[in-house]
């Protein structure tokens, strides 16, 4: 039930999907105080030097009729075919993957809620390449079933982010494949590291750096972004220089940082794009910080 509404979804034609999310899109923004005020707060860690109150409002807007129009836009993947993946969607810096790929530990993948994410598979199809992704199952199973289905549907794995997921994730790696994980959400304190973003620390995952250092696979940020309309360009940029000291717990703070500046300066680039619903500094907010106000650790 739950996908076939999803496809009916994808039949909305192009002009009336626009008006719809515009419409559904201000409508949540006028309803529901709860996430305005978060994307409203969030906004003002990253921009408030940058736009003014009105302009941060505007922002808030925009995002909230892109995340509507995702709903469409995921119906019409449910229905792609091979034809309009060509049409599509381009990729870009494939060189920098293939590169990576050749030294023969696979890669990790580093990417963020941008765009619709949801896509991320398709560049794995064009580019004819072996893909895992790293996933937390929601708690609403049926639901999570059609997500399943809508990320495996071109050949992708999936690997679940629980007790068992390392040992996943290692085996992919040893086979060559790309393993790719979103790095761009709050972690409780025991389950990530303290990072700047924007400005302000935030708890951020490890396991990405953790598994770096382990198996010196290359890691390779890649990012869905919108390319006019209904075109998108997925961007892989080269290989990160990653820190390897030696020093197990520095390497992981400091490559975790980076990953972490390398999404902040795509947010910058795209702020109308990233994911700004989502309580990115609610581990910072509950608890205190290693960190003083000038960015020394305690």
């Amino acid at each position: 039930m739950i996908y076939g509404f999803i496809r009916a979804m994808g039949v909305v034609p192009n002009g009336l999907a626009d008006l719809k999310s515009r419409f559904w899109g201000l409508m949540w923004f006028v309803l529901d105080q709860k996430h305005r005020r978060i994307m409203l707060e969030n906004l003002a860690i990253a921009f408030s030097e940058w736009l003014n109150p009105a302009e941060r409002s505007a922002l808030t807007r925009r995002v909230m009729i892109r995340l509507m129009r995702m709903l469409f836009e995921i119906g019409r993947y449910a229905r792609f075919s091979p034809e309009e993946l060509q049409s599509r969607f381009r990729v870009e810096g494939a060189e920098h993957l293939r590169d990576a790929l050749s030294q023969g530990k696979g890669v990790l993948a580093l990417t963020a809620h941008f765009g619709n994410w949801e896509f991320l598979p398709i560049g794995a199809v064009l580019l004819d390449v072996p893909l895992s992704i790293v996933y937390r199952p929601l708690d609403f199973r049926p639901l999570d079933r059609v997500i399943a289905r809508l990320r495996t549907r071109f050949g992708a794995e999936l690997i679940p982010s629980s007790r068992g997921a390392m040992r996943g994730i290692l085996r992919a790696l040893a086979k060559g494949r790309i393993v790719a994980m979103l790095m761009d959400q709050n972690v409780d304190w025991y389950e990530g590291v303290w990072v700047d973003f924007f400005g302000k620390p935030a708890c951020t995952n490890k396991g990405m750096a953790t598994i770096a250092v382990k198996t010196g696979a290359p890691v390779v940020p890649v990012f869905m972004l919108q390319d006019g309309d209904n075109r998108w360009v997925i961007a892989f940029q080269p290989a990160l220089q990653l820190s390897v000291t030696g020093d197990k717990t520095s390497d992981i703070e400091s490559n975790t940082a980076l990953f972490t500046q390398v999404i902040e300066a795509m947010i910058r680039r795209h702020p109308d794009q990233w994911f700004w619903v989502h309580q990115r500094w609610k581990t910072a907010n509950a608890c205190p910080v290693p960190w003083d106000a000038a960015g020394r650790r305690r």
